[in-house]
């Protein structure tokens, strides 16, 4: 009998050694299939899961959780407040000739520049090829009218805790964003939205969350993780010891 022809039932082992039939052996592997289809939408899930979880997690063990290469959620806070499109404002002064807020409908509105670049955390979790788009931070910069005293800037963020800082020469790099979008949506509350600072060369803690104020200093003010023991100067592979491959 020519096995190809068959009708007969294709064997295969079981843990305790008894052959299944074609219909489960087929089965089988369209339940596999619809786990590799359903995989995307239960790596959001999970995320998502995990960012609520974390909002409310002041200690940061949330991100010591397992999750299948994707995002882990830390905030120093207690709880952090929603803004929407309607209350969202970031404001930029300090040594600036044109301080300014912004709204949502604004950033949105001026030219958007997108990156896709991996995202390492200096916990050593790694996201490869994440999409970010925004608002280059020297087109904010430039229309603010930067002084010539200037030297660093001061990033604070509407969790009322966590700030950042950038000396001015990282700050004007081209792949250093003010983002809104982020995996090619607009960026959710747990991913730090609706606004996050994005530098894309730096390990992630540089890239703040829940972005409020932009303050233009004439020094460089260590931010939160820095007043911790973080490298101020945070280069993928270039600081904090450790000797991760590049992200851009």
């Amino acid at each position: 009998m020519n096995p190809e022809r068959s009708e007969e039932p294709i064997p295969a082992p079981e843990p305790d050694g008894r052959p299944i039939g074609r219909r489960v052996f087929l089965g089988t592997l369209g339940l596999g299939a619809l786990g590799v289809a359903a995989a995307p939408a239960l790596q959001r899930g999970l995320e998502d899961f995990l960012g609520g979880v974390a909002d409310k997690d002041p200690t940061g063990l949330t991100g010591l959780l397992p999750n299948g290469g994707g995002f882990r959620y830390y905030s120093v806070a207690a709880s952090v407040p929603h803004r929407t499109a309607a209350d969202y404002r970031l404001t930029i002064d300090g040594l600036v000739d044109r301080p300014r807020g912004y709204s949502l409908a604004d950033l949105r509105a001026l030219p958007q520049t997108r990156l896709v670049r991996d995202v390492q955390c200096v916990t050593g979790w790694r996201v490869p090829g994440t999409p970010f788009q925004g608002v280059r931070l020297s087109h904010l910069l430039d229309a603010a009218g930067v002084r010539p005293s200037a030297k660093a800037l001061r990033f604070t963020c509407f969790d009322g805790t966590y700030t950042e800082s950038l000396t001015l020469e990282q700050a004007r790099r081209p792949d250093v964003l003010v983002a809104l979008r982020m995996q090619d949506e607009d960026i959710g509350h747990d991913h730090g939205g609706p606004v996050r600072l994005y530098v894309a060369p730096m390990y992630f803690y540089k890239s703040a969350k829940w972005l409020s104020g932009i303050t233009v200093t004439d020094r460089v003010r260590p931010g939160y993780w820095e007043d911790l023991g973080y490298d101020v100067d945070a280069w993928v592979g270039r600081s904090n010891g450790r000797s991760d491959d590049p992200t851009s």
